[in-house]
């Protein structure tokens, strides 16, 4: 794949799938019933109704729901596309498009799962010896769990 061809095709990506002037009421999040609203009228109950159905009225508490504050912003694109295209658009050759798909689909995961696997491994070895050389009562039925079963406890 020559430079050429490799930079068609990153040009191709960004300008394919980013959009330069979204619409905030387009573009956000997608249309539900919650977005049309229409105020609820109330009419005045009939005095002819039967007592049999008089047992489907809905509770005014329902009609009438503590109206919500909308003080938060909306919700961040998070999704990966949108920050993969942004990167790329700093590539200026082939072996730049290829270098951040790399990092971006090889390196970081790698480190990333290494980081996560050193954690937990320190955890569980922490969790281990503390488990056992506590004055809890967990720990307590812990030590006499394994003593009833004859399980070696690990060392202190």
């Amino acid at each position: 794949m020559t430079s050429t061809a490799a930079s068609e095709l990153a040009s191709t990506l960004q300008f394919g799938s980013i959009r330069r002037h979204p619409s905030p009421s387009h573009d956000i999040n997608p249309s539900t019933t919650a977005s049309s609203k229409e105020p609820v009228t109330l009419s005045e109950p009939s005095h002819d109704r039967t007592p049999s159905t008089t047992s489907d009225v809905v509770p005014l508490s329902a009609l009438r729901p503590i109206p919500r504050r909308s003080t938060l912003p909306p919700l961040p694109d998070l999704r990966f596309e949108q920050s993969y295209l942004k990167s790329l658009q700093e590539a200026e050759t082939g072996w730049g498009v290829a270098w951040i798909t790399i990092r971006d689909q090889v390196f970081l995961p790698l480190f990333q799962g290494t980081l996560w696997a050193l954690i937990l491994s320190g955890w569980r070895h922490w969790h281990q010896t503390t488990s056992f050389s506590g004055r809890t009562v967990g720990a307590k039925m812990r030590r006499w769990w394994w003593g009833v079963n004859d399980w070696k406890i690990p060392n202190r």
